[in-house]
C-alpha cells in the first residue's frame, strides 16, 4: 500500500486511540497518589513512538516486558498486571 492508502484506511482509528490515551493520561494526572511502575512503563512506551527508531510496536511491547531470562520459582501474584515491576 502507499502511504496515502494507509492514511485513508487507518488514520481515524489511530486518531481515536490517541484521544483515548490522552484521556487516560489526563485522568492519571488529575488523580491523587503516586504513580507506580505501570505508569513509568507506559511513559517509556509512549516515548518509543516518537524517537524516530523503527519497529515501534516491538519497542513498545519491550517497554512493558520483563527483560530477565531466568524463570522465577513461583508466581508472586494471581494475575498479570501489564508491565514488569522490576526488581
Amino acid at each position: 500500500m502507499t502511504r496515502q492508502q494507509v492514511l485513508d484506511l487507518y488514520f481515524m482509528e489511530a486518531r481515536a486511540k490517541l484521544i483515548d490515551l490522552g484521556a487516560f493520561i489526563d485522568r492519571m494526572e488529575r488523580s491523587s497518589g503516586e504513580e507506580d511502575f505501570r505508569m513509568k512503563a507506559f511513559r517509556e512506551a509512549l516515548a518509543e513512538l516518537s524517537n524516530g527508531e523503527t519497529h515501534k510496536a516491538k519497542r513498545v511491547l519491550l517497554a512493558f516486558s520483563d527483560p530477565t531470562a531466568e524463570p522465577i520459582p513461583a508466581a508472586t501474584t494471581k494475575a498479570a498486571c501489564g508491565a514488569w515491576p522490576g526488581k
